[in-house]
């Protein structure tokens, strides 16, 4: 049974929706948005945090505080008339859902994000060079430092870590790492391996390499 955190502005306004996900399996706990989120996160252990508010600010300062506390995937539950809603103001949250909230799609984003966290290899690390993929944590590192990223960063650096020197496709790194029902364009791909690199690389390393009119793979000398 999976652990549901929903961190809202208040808790009346979530209550029908808590209820409904615990209908369907869930274990469910509800936070307030002003209540230490580190402390809410040791006392649930949830697998996944929804976070519901009206503010593009809110929604980035409480993300990055989970992200901080636990690499856990967060989904933003947010009010359909917020502009730009795709557009970087979402801070680290890995999906968003508009209010109301239709339970079935929020269901479906909810497992495909758990299915992604579960396919986890035997090992407890995967290490490549300088850099660790501590597959227990859900936490990366490059030579000492921690390394925050978004659950679909962490899922795609980690599928292009445990096969390095392969050569892997836009289009295969879109189904195995967003899932054959994602309906997104190779462009997505391209935009998460920039950010990838952007927290991952210095002058000092270089870890994913782009194959020309093919795709992207880990370098294997890492």
């Amino acid at each position: 049974m999976f652990n549901i955190l929903i961190i809202t502005r208040e808790k009346k306004n979530i209550e029908k929706l808590s209820l409904s996900l615990t209908q369907k399996g869930y274990t469910c706990a509800l936070a307030t948005s002003d209540e230490r989120v580190t402390e809410q996160i040791a006392e649930h252990t949830p697998n996944l945090i929804l976070v519901e508010s009206d503010s593009h600010t809110r929604i980035k300062e409480l993300s990055q505080q989970i992200k901080q506390a636990k690499n856990l995937p967060i989904i933003a539950l947010v009010d359909i008339e917020m502009p730009d809603m795709t557009n970087g103001h979402l801070g680290l949250s890995d999906d968003f859902v508009t209010k109301p909230c239709r339970l079935n799609e929020l269901e479906l984003r909810i497992k495909r994000l758990l299915l992604r966290e579960s396919r986890t290899d035997n090992d407890e690390q995967i290490k490549r060079g300088d850099m660790i993929i501590d597959l227990a944590k859900y936490e990366v590192s490059v030579d000492g430092q921690p390394i925050l990223l978004t659950f679909r960063e962490y899922q795609l650096l980690k599928f292009l870590a445990s096969s390095p020197g392969r050569v892997f496709s836009r289009e295969t790194l879109l189904n195995k790492v967003w899932g054959y029902e994602y309906y997104g364009g190779d462009r997505t791909v391209d935009v998460h391996i920039k950010r990838l690199r952007t927290k991952i690389e210095d002058a000092n390393h270089t870890f994913i390499e782009t194959v020309r009119n093919i795709g992207y793979r880990l370098r294997e000398e890492n």
